[in-house]
């Protein structure tokens, strides 16, 4: 699993639909500390031992907002693959506005990538995404929204910056490269309830992808959005 920002309740049922329990997990991927993306890991782990698995400057901040994580926390590198649960994983920094951010390679049969919280593609980015046959990619907002919204001066320009968070347009070039080098299936998520909707978003990418043979599809801001990879494409909410 990668990130626990949600409660464990809501955890658990999300893993219950795929006949899962909190218990079959090999380990859980942090990408980085802000509590969207961590909510729901000190319940979980207090009540299931399932280990915990972050980069070193990142594990030291997460043993500063979780106490007694440490049982359960293992620190792994960036940049160099390690196995986990017969899968081979990767991590790789992203631009963002904490210690250290990143987001995960993960190979088994095929390659899957994630990335998210980043204000900028950065070339470690881009090269550990390419050749992934499935990507879910930020699409965070629209700038138009963004700008022209109720957020405070201070906010936008965070939100805008090399370590924001990435534009629906920015997200649209990530796809084509990613596209032009070989993913089939990409998956839009991250996306700001205020500053964007799933159909800018998706509009955005599709546009910029016309004519490749692409899967696209964009995460649901609240639920679940269901992917099999293979090759027949099937989505579910």
């Amino acid at each position: 699993m990668i990130d626990a920002g949600i409660s464990m309740k809501r955890i658990r049922e999300n893993l219950s639909v795929s006949g899962i329990s909190p218990e079959h997990l090999t380990g859980i991927l942090i990408t980085h500390e802000h509590s969207d993306h961590i909510n729901g890991l000190a319940m979980l782990t207090k009540y299931h031992a399932v280990p915990v698995y972050a980069p070193c400057v990142l594990a030291e901040n997460l043993c500063r907002c979780i106490p007694g994580l440490e049982r359960c926390l293992r620190v792994i590198p960036v940049g160099e693959r390690f196995a986990l649960g017969g899968m081979s994983v990767t991590a790789f920094h992203t631009s963002h506005d904490t210690d250290e951010s990143v987001g995960y390679r993960v190979e088994c049969n095929c390659a899957l990538g994630f990335a998210t919280d980043m204000g900028c593609v950065t070339e470690e980015v881009e090269r550990a995404l390419r050749g992934c046959e499935a990507v879910l990619i930020e699409a965070n907002h629209d700038t138009d929204m963004l700008v022209s919204g109720p957020y405070p001066a201070y906010l936008k320009r965070r939100i805008l910056s090399p370590c924001g968070h990435l534009s629906n347009a920015d997200c649209a070039r990530l796809a084509v490269t990613l596209a032009d080098s070989g993913a089939k299936y990409i998956v839009l998520g991250h996306l700001s309830r205020e500053n964007n909707t799933p159909e800018r978003a998706y509009k955005t990418v599709y546009n910029a992808l016309r004519g490749r043979e692409i899967y696209l599809a964009c995460a649901p801001m609240s639920g679940r959005l269901t992917v099999c990879v293979g090759e027949t494409a099937r989505c579910s909410q």
